[in-house]
């Protein structure tokens, strides 16, 4: 009889998988980058779908919750803004934590996410997670191995008690090339638009690619499980892992078209004397 940690999917296995499917396809119908035109149509499409899962979710009071993690660069941020772009902030929630305050630090490790996981008719998405322990921790030596150790035998408890809380949990992880990752992060030095996005913690980690790779492997063989399991997207083109992604996530959640009433404008009144005021309005300067 196979054990629990035999049924998990080796974590290596299912990105060289990913990869290697993402590869077969570029040889056929998909080769190349996916023009401008044909992405903003399907994404149009697909953020009508979203408002409709928005709708859903808050008509029947679901819980979801989405993690993103991944190679610094990968496109975790893309993604999710493409996520929200057309939907409510209200039921889409961002959470994306700075680093944990001295005060936060002594807590049980999880216990600064917990407040944060979504109520009935909510959406939260994180922008990296707890997950950050058996990542970057790990990796540039914030925590102990020991710690690491304690962190990802207890997540899977965790994860099925959130599950079983009725939270609809989906884990992503986006993985780039370390050629691609090298030509994003040189982008942020060039752009001015980008320069914020390269921190002193993308650089010492940027030559620290297999210790990453390592880390991702343990955390995938300890926490991708039947109830909670790691979905990978092959993020190399952004614009076709923003689009899969999306649509793998309709997929992910049952929703339907939910009850709304015809929406009609009502007639505007009349003005009834009213005049506008000559008031010196201080008026922004039309530039363009």
């Amino acid at each position: 009889m196979k054990t629990e940690a035999s049924k998990r999917t080796d974590g290596s296995k299912m990105v060289q998988a990913a990869t290697s499917k993402a590869k077969a396809k570029s040889n056929g119908k998909t080769n190349g980058k996916l023009k401008g035109k044909d992405y903003d149509e399907e994404m149009a499409r697909l953020h009508v779908e979203l408002v409709k899962l928005q709708e859903w979710v808050v008509n029947k009071g679901l819980k979801v919750c989405i993690v993103f993690e991944g190679r610094d660069g990968a496109g975790k941020g893309g993604t999710i803004k493409a996520i929200t772009e057309r939907v409510s902030p209200r039921v889409f929630r961002v959470m994306a934590l700075p680093a944990p305050t001295e005060r936060e630090k002594s807590q049980m490790y999880l216990q600064r996410y917990v407040p944060l996981l979504p109520a009935a008719g909510e959406v939260v998405i994180f922008d990296r997670s707890w997950y950050n322990r058996a990542g970057v921790e790990r990796v540039m030596g914030f925590c102990s191995e020991k710690d690491v150790e304690k962190f990802l035998a207890a997540v899977p408890s965790v994860e099925k008690a959130i599950v079983e809380s009725g939270v609809i949990l989906i884990k992503y992880w986006l993985e780039v090339s370390p050629e691609e990752q090298t030509r994003r992060l040189e982008s942020r030095i060039k752009d001015g638009r980008k320069v914020w996005k390269l921190s002193p913690m993308d650089l010492k980690s940027y030559s620290r690619w297999y210790d990453y790779s390592k880390a991702r492997d343990a955390m995938f063989e300890a926490t991708d499980t039947d109830f909670a399991p790691w979905y990978v997207a092959v993020a190399d083109d952004k614009r076709r892992a923003r689009l899969n992604i999306i649509a793998h996530l309709l997929d992910t959640i049952p929703y339907k078209n939910a009850p709304r009433e015809k929406v009609k404008l009502p007639k505007r009144p009349k003005a009834h004397g009213y005049r506008e005021p000559e008031y010196p309005y201080k008026y922004v300067k039309e530039r363009y």
